[in-house]
């Protein structure tokens, strides 16, 4: 085989593992250490200029936020004190992939960002409109980010590029079932569910803690157009979401999302079945049911789309006390490089613009830097601890101490990890039609790929369930038997039978060099 170059940092040094991110312990929380994965982070969110390095074809609106059960044993936050209480919010949708010219009408996951202006200060909840997502550790998000995005080369989109990535990175099957099925294709955003994805956490005035993921179901319903659909209105109109979404509004026919959270008290992630902190795994509901917590109204466009939705940043570093985070090592990861690409995008005093500004009051250390465009804080004293009477900390807001254990090093993430049986489930969840919709769109998805790549990504289609296998096997024109023969090997030795050197004495039937040959 070919002999490969070392992967290096940018400076040269060497690195021994490009998988599995620093943590302590094997469920995390992540190390400030890991200067690679600071670096691909900080790099990543610095690619491009001046749109998002992802959702960068957006819309948005502001509404509100209201109560409708008490959850005060759970959570201590302001913005749910009691029934009946309203709080304002802007909410962004987006799609994922593509340029800020992209049509609204293509395969792709919604971004679905919130932002609570609360008593305490705002809250973000980023999230998609999907449950789950691609990857579980952030050192191979812009990896990932970077295959649905434009090859180098060709200059275009390259759907051999994330069937190689997907077929080698089998943590993303369960996303890929849900993007290649019917809610891969949304009719509007008013016609998709939000989901925090992540896991946070709440804490009650007690200082218990639970783990917690945030459900917004839309009272609009579910609503998907087919890829044949989704032509004809590209061709007719690239803003059909923009547009949606925009004149529902201004004719007074206002979205409104049911707003649900799943409750695990702090003790039972210890002993779950599954990690409740993995990114690519759901929580069964019949483990952990819905409990409904408000309904969220938009009911107001912006003044100014670039002003309100094109400088609003949205990051899941905003939380309020009653609210916070958790061991998820791709939260743990977006809570730094969502404010950094903000403060490289828009300006370190991005937090003032009018979109993002808090509605109580702020105050803080931050002075000068670019655009700072109001009174800095005029002569007030810029240090602390100080005795000049500015503003200072408050212990009654510190958190309850989260516990860690476990050794820091570079686990693997898919040792042990069953990747296979919750998008099996989602299969077998699928009606006929749904099943069909969803055959035909992998096939056309993989239209130009190697036959090598669709083999190895076939193997987990079979693995999951041998009738997803079959099915996208029949409208590709693959040998779904040589595929199953594939579907036992672990992922090393899959991709050794299926690289580029190895493959067509696969397919004729001669011997096949040893791994490592």
């Amino acid at each position: 085989m070919t002999e490969r170059k070392q992967l290096t940092t940018a400076h040269g040094a060497p690195i021994g593992d490009n998988q599995n991110s620093l943590t302590a312990g094997r469920r995390g929380p992540l190390l400030m250490q890991d200067y690679q994965l600071l670096e691909k982070m900080a790099t990543f969110n610095r690619e491009r200029v001046p749109e998002r390095v992802v959702h960068a074809k957006g819309s948005g609106a502001y509404g509100t936020f209201t109560v409708t059960n008490d959850i005060t044993r759970y959570s201590k936050a302001a913005v749910f004190s009691e029934i009946g209480k309203q709080t304002d919010c802007l909410l962004r949708f987006s799609t994922v992939a593509g340029e800020r010219g992209a049509a609204d009408a293509e395969r792709d996951v919604r971004g679905f960002a919130v932002k609570f202006y609360t008593d305490e200060g705002n809250w973000d909840m980023v999230g998609n409109n999907t449950p789950v997502f691609f990857v579980r550790d952030p050192y191979k998000f812009g990896d990932f980010i970077h295959t649905q995005k434009r090859d180098p080369k060709t200059n275009m989109r390259s759907s051999t590029a994330m069937w190689d990535f997907w077929s080698l990175s089998p943590e993303s099957l369960h996303q890929v079932t849900i993007l290649m099925s019917d809610r891969g294709l949304p009719q509007g955003y008013r016609f998709v569910n939000g989901y925090s994805s992540h896991t946070y956490s709440f804490i009650n005035a007690d200082d218990e803690r639970f783990w917690i993921k945030f459900h917004f179901k839309t009272m609009q319903g579910i609503k998907t157009w087919t890829n044949a659909q989704a032509a004809d209105i590209v061709g007719a109109d690239r803003e059909s979401s923009q547009r949606d979404l925009f004149e529902a509004i201004e004719k007074g026919d206002y979205p409104k999302w049911r707003v649900c959270v799943q409750i695990m008290p702090e003790q039972e992630a210890e002993t779950y079945h599954i990690n409740p902190f993995d990114l690519t795994k759901v929580w069964p509901h019949g483990d952990y049911p819905l409990i409904e917590i408000g309904i969220m109204e938009l009911n107001r466009n912006p003044e100014n789309y670039f002003a309100d939705i094109e400088q609003a940043a949205f990051e899941p570093s905003n939380i309020v006390p009653g609210i916070s985070f958790s061991p998820d090592k791709m939260l743990q990861a977006r809570i730094m490089s969502y404010a950094d690409a903000h403060r490289y995008r828009i300006g370190v005093n991005y937090a003032a613009l009018p979109a993002n500004k808090p509605q109580c009051p702020v105050h803080t250390y931050h002075r000068d830097g670019k655009l700072r465009f109001d009174g800095n804080n005029g002569g007030a004293v810029n240090y602390e601890p100080n005795s000049m009477g500015g503003p200072a900390e408050d212990q009654r807001y510190n958190e309850p101490p989260l516990k860690v254990s476990g050794d820091a090093d570079r686990y693997d993430h898919r040792e042990g990890n069953d990747d296979y049986t919750q998008p099996g489930n989602l299969f077998r969840l699928m009606s006929a039609g749904q099943k069909a919709q969803l055959f035909r769109n992998i096939a056309e998805a993989m239209a130009g790929v190697p036959d090598r790549i669709k083999a190895r990504q076939l193997a987990h289609f079979y693995r999951a369930d041998p009738a997803y296998g079959r099915g996208v096997a029949e409208l590709v024109e693959m040998d779904i038997e040589e595929m199953a023969a594939l579907a036992d090997l672990s992922l090393a030795d899959l991709f050794h039978k299926t690289c580029e050197e190895n493959y067509q004495s696969l397919t004729t039937g001669s011997p096949l060099p040893a791994p490592g040959a």
